[in-house]
């Protein structure tokens, strides 16, 4: 929902949601960038605005919460304008789930190894590159498929674990993964938690990720196209059953993916 406010935009967003923001093209406007969450996303021009995707994560606190849009005309001189997005709260379920032990109580070098790709992933997801941006609609990456499960609070082998950051598409092992969008190949390999696992960056900040893969189709560096395959529904991984983990993280933000399909810049 957008409203106008003199110069401020308002914004409404659940949590756990990525909403794009659309600011109307002004004369002599030549570049426009949205800080949020101290992070500074870039706009880009389409038809007569100015658009970005912003992610709001699942934890965000309820209420308002400010951003800005710092306009750069083509004298250099910049504009400010306010932006107001006002985050609603969501009520999440909680899921008990039994797996193998061995991927609740860790040991040495799985907790050394979760660890080390807790990291990797976290520095992949902080970047915000510029050089490519979604030119298309974000797709279902199983077409046909309804997710579920994003937000839930999940207890394994009854212990208490992070909330579910992505949505469990099931289907049978060996069914056809598709790219949510064009982006580029970031990671593509085994991890301890997520299996066989292959990360899109989609430009803006905006990253998607797909587990438990049974084979991996994509390779590290490449750019892959909308719909492209690239990969297999598998059960590699921490799992109950063969599915495709899809999650998406925006700016950082964990998201649920589905908030995402049909959006373009």
């Amino acid at each position: 929902m957008i409203g106008f406010l003199l110069a401020a935009v308002v914004y409404t967003a659940n949590q756990g949601s990525a909403i794009q923001l659309k600011l109307p093209d002004e004369p002599h406007l030549k570049a426009v960038h949205v800080i949020w969450r101290e992070k500074t996303v870039p706009a880009f021009h389409a038809g007569a605005a100015w658009t970005t995707i912003l992610g709001v994560d699942l934890d965000t606190t309820p209420g308002e919460h400010p951003a800005e849009a710092l306009l750069t005309m083509d004298d250099g001189h910049v504009e400010r304008r306010e932006i107001l997005i006002k985050v609603v709260a969501k009520t999440f379920p909680t899921t008990p789930l039994k797996v193998e032990e061995r991927f609740v109580e860790l040991g040495k070098a799985d907790l050394e190894r979760s660890r080390r790709e807790s990291k990797e992933t976290e520095a992949i997801y902080g970047r915000i590159t510029t050089d490519l941006v979604p030119e298309e609609r974000f797709i279902v990456p199983i077409p046909g498929v309804a997710g579920r499960n994003f937000g839930e609070r999940r207890i394994f082998n009854g212990q208490p674990r992070a909330p579910h950051a992505g949505a469990d598409l099931h289907a049978a092992s060996g069914t056809p993964v598709h790219a949510t969008n064009r982006g580029r190949v970031v990671l593509a390999k085994n991890l301890f938690f997520t299996g066989n696992t292959v990360i899109l960056d989609h430009g803006l900040g905006i990253y998607s990720i797909y587990a438990h893969l049974s084979r991996i189709d994509a390779r590290s560096g490449e750019i892959v196209k909308n719909g492209q395959i690239i990969g297999l529904v598998g059960a590699t991984g921490r799992v109950t059953a063969p599915h495709l983990h899809w999650a998406m993280r925006v700016q950082g933000a964990r998201v649920d993916p589905f908030s995402l399909v049909g959006a373009a810049p």
